[in-house]
């Protein structure tokens, strides 16, 4: 039975949302599926989040800043910021190659216009951090552009079909890929992908959906 509650806010919407993506799916959970939960109206959700898209926008948000923290988490550990991007692209591959709920998630981030504008000025503003030795005078809107063509690379990698490459084939070219758009010399690109493909990327990717399904709960409950 739904919950009867008189002032609903903004934060048990999100929290709702956040357990349905990550239970049923984005693609999945519809805004009369919130409301039931919560015991509110399509209005009272809709004066927060006009659409289903904007709710979106909200974990993508969250996802940006769960990135930001574990490329932090990693060159502390003793990766360099370029090899913990890479470990990025790992991790989301084989998360949604093993699980139809993050791919959901993660398609439909890059598919709404909304919420790729999100990923692309998050994606530029680390870009910046990470790639600055290899693209001394770029300035913002030359890693602005670079971020539009890394996207789609990054979406083609995730959005298979029949005939799509083996995991470990479309990471590779993916990685190669986007290196070398940020003009990072051959033999830097052979080594970070050498040593990428020696470590257990579909637990990594497991590893990574469980740690941001958590940080999603510990943020939401701070709203």
């Amino acid at each position: 039975m739904a919950r009867r509650k008189r002032n609903t806010t903004k934060q048990e919407i999100i929290q709702s949302a956040a357990h349905y993506f990550f239970t049923v799916g984005y693609s999945a959970t519809s805004p009369k599926l919130i409301c039931d939960e919560l015991g509110i109206s399509t209005g009272n959700l809709t004066y927060y989040f006009p659409t289903k898209e904007h709710l979106l926008a909200e974990m993508v948000d969250l996802c940006c800043q769960f990135q930001w923290q574990t490329v932090k988490r990693e060159t502390q550990e003793g990766y360099t910021a370029l090899m913990a991007i890479c470990l990025e692209v790992l991790a989301i591959s084989s998360m949604c190659e093993d699980s139809e709920i993050a791919r959901d998630f993660y398609i439909s981030a890059y598919t709404h216009p909304l919420t790729l504008e999100i990923i692309r000025r998050n994606d530029a503003a680390r870009a910046k951090e990470v790639f600055a030795e290899f693209c001394p005078d770029w300035g913002d809107s030359d890693f602005a552009e670079a971020e539009t063509l890394v996207s789609g690379i990054e979406y083609a990698t995730m959005m298979t079909t029949g005939d799509s490459a083996p995991l470990e084939k479309r990471i590779v070219g993916a990685l190669n890929t986007i290196m070398t758009i940020y003009n990072v010399p051959e033999e830097t690109r052979k080594l970070k992908i050498e040593k990428s493909l020696k470590l257990n990327y579909r637990n990594i990717g497991r590893s990574a959906l469980n740690q941001f399904k958590q940080f999603v709960t510990d943020k939401t409950q701070d709203y």
